[in-house]
């Protein structure tokens, strides 16, 4: 199985539409056989118990180390840039798009 860590905007834009996309794009990977990580899932648990900015950050980046690679979506995103570092860093393969990921990644 690879593991795919989603990179996108969260908070520039609407935050539900934000979600909503990541989420699009996590079903579409799950329905090809991926397993998608979705950091805007800690919506609901900051809602719930709130943690300050940098805590997110690093808990997704921590999350990031475990995957096999990233799909990074549209949009301005100052974490999804920071982990795009990350990955470059950690040689861990980037995509742009769900085509490209599955013609590099194949399950």
């Amino acid at each position: 199985m690879k593991y795919v860590y989603i990179a996108a905007p969260y908070t520039k834009g609407d935050v539900v539409i934000n979600i909503r996309n990541v989420l699009e794009a996590a079903e579409a990977l799950c329905d090809l056989g991926y397993v998608p990580f979705v950091p805007h899932l800690t919506h609901l648990w900051h809602l719930a118990i709130p943690h300050e900015i940098n805590f997110w950050y690093q808990y997704d980046l921590d999350w990031l180390k475990k995957c096999d690679c990233l799909l990074r979506l549209e949009g301005e995103s100052l974490g999804a840039d920071n982990e795009i570092t990350l990955a470059t860093l950690l040689r861990i393969p980037i995509y742009y798009s769900i085509k490209e990921l599955v013609e590099h990644e194949p399950i």
